[in-house]
């Protein structure tokens, strides 16, 4: 019998995907500043990029745009929202998340 609640289970799994983020960004050099800040973001071609890198990334990237933790801002890049923010500023640390930079 599992004992996680129905809520757990999708935070988990959104963790999860911020923290696969943040490898996949770091291994293709970007750093979390890129989606944490809102006027910034993923261009197209960077997500294609990223596609082309790794292939769980196009998964991981649904899970995100679908869970309201990520979306694009009004230059179409994909950014953090306030709730994708606060999970990487509580897994990483103050300065991962901190968009007032």
């Amino acid at each position: 019998m599992s004992t996680s609640s129905p809520v757990a289970t999708p935070q988990r799994s959104l963790r999860q995907c911020l923290c696969d983020m943040a490898a996949l960004l770091y291994r293709e050099g970007h750093v979390l500043e890129t989606v944490s800040i809102p006027d910034r973001g993923l261009d197209a071609r960077a997500l294609r990029h990223l596609d082309a890198a790794d292939r769980d990334w196009p998964r991981n990237r649904h899970t995100l745009e679908s869970s309201g933790a990520a979306t694009y801002n009004d230059q179409q890049r994909l950014v953090l929202t306030d709730l994708g923010r606060e999970l990487l500023f509580s897994m990483f640390g103050a300065g991962a998340a901190d968009s007032r930079a």
